[in-house]
């Protein structure tokens, strides 16, 4: 595998991974784009971890105030809420995900995922903005909106964002439970892709390159990110994806 092929895969990885755009549905697209083959699982892997690490270091504040303050029962509250959104996603990983896993070779069924995506979001910026408080329901719902999220092209944040801010979350909210919702699902998604794999056809250069490049992108990806949603602008993603998504299937 070359360096430009590592990094280029890591930005790409880094920048979608949180914008809600879809990173699988921009890998699958980067790929073909570019002829560039995934070595097997085992980038995957790397790559998710650059990623892990940047949510982790953006939102290391929140996730010591929870971890600290167990007590606490609105953190409680905050954690069990959590675990009601990551069920459905764990369960959808585990009995679907060789299906699935055939929808990242059909381009076509790609670009119309990311169409829905943009729809999606273009729609967000019409619903009316309450600021309820999170509860177990809500967090399940967002949850489910995660679990449609393992199809390619469908964005898990854009999905989890939009999902919340339904529900009557303020986006700051929605958001900060979206990424806090992503980490157990991340870690769940490489170590599941870790045990199938067999061998690691490339160096520890190429380890440490992806990781370097995919946790730089995205945390200054999810920074920017948050800095939009404050600002009310998620639908200009939604354009971005109606446009990639029309292109794609049209050529």
């Amino acid at each position: 595998m070359q360096y430009i092929d590592t990094i280029i895969l890591a930005i790409l990885q880094g920048l979608t991974e949180f914008l809600p755009i879809s990173s699988s549905g921009h890998l699958v697209i980067g790929q073909k784009l570019l002829n560039i083959n995934l070595p097997g699982n085992a980038f995957e892997v790397v790559l998710h971890l650059g990623t892990l690490m940047s949510v982790l270091t953006v939102f290391r504040g929140e996730i010591k105030a929870i971890i600290f303050n167990l007590s606490d029962s609105s953190n409680q509250y905050y954690i069990s809420a959590l675990v009601f959104g990551t069920i459905p996603a764990l369960l959808v990983g585990l009995l679907l995900r060789d299906s699935i896993s055939l929808i990242f070779d059909d381009i076509r069924f790609v670009s119309l995922s990311l169409i829905c995506t943009g729809i999606m979001l273009i729609t967000s910026k019409f619903i009316v903005k309450r600021n309820v408080k999170l509860t177990l329901f809500i967090g399940l719902l967002i949850g489910l909106a995660q679990a449609a999220a393992i199809i390619p092209g469908i964005s898990r944040s854009g999905a989890t964002i939009c999902m919340g801010i339904l529900m009557g979350l303020s986006a700051p909210k929605a958001a900060r439970f979206s990424f806090l919702l992503s980490i157990p699902v991340i870690i769940g998604a490489g170590l599941l892709t870790a045990i199938n794999i067999k061998t690691i056809p490339f160096g520890f250069d190429i380890v440490l390159l992806g990781i370097f490049f995919s946790y730089l992108v995205g945390w200054i990806s999810l920074k920017w990110l948050l800095t939009i949603l404050n600002s009310g602008k998620l639908y200009w993603f939604g354009v971005y994806c109606l446009i990639i998504g029309l292109f794609v299937f049209m050529i």
